[in-house]
């Protein structure tokens, strides 16, 4: 059974461009928070974001509906909203699977 051996963090990915590029350590979370920021503003502006070879963080809107409260039953609600999903890569899928 596979298992997660842990979480990658921001610090990790500025490592890895320390590490590999030779970037000073600001230097290398700098990039990496410019990296994230650029993403999220472009995902706070409505926009999908695509990372080829890895996947896409798509936007979708979701109407007003009608939800249930599990506890007891009674109907509520749900406000339009918009929400984020992760879709992999057929690639990414690929490594995931064999377990890369």
């Amino acid at each position: 059974m596979m298992r997660s051996v842990g979480t990658l963090t921001r610090a990790d990915l500025a490592e890895t461009i320390n590490r590999k590029l030779g970037f000073s350590r600001a230097e290398s979370l700098d990039m990496v928070e410019a990296i994230l920021d650029k993403m999220s503003n472009a995902l706070a502006d409505g926009e999908n974001v695509k990372i080829s070879g890895f996947g896409s963080f798509v936007l979708r809107d979701k109407n007003e509906r009608v939800g249930r409260n599990p506890k007891t039953g009674i109907e509520v609600p749900i406000t339009p909203r918009r929400v984020m999903t992760f879709r992999s890569s057929q690639l990414l899928k690929e490594r995931i699977a064999k377990g890369d």
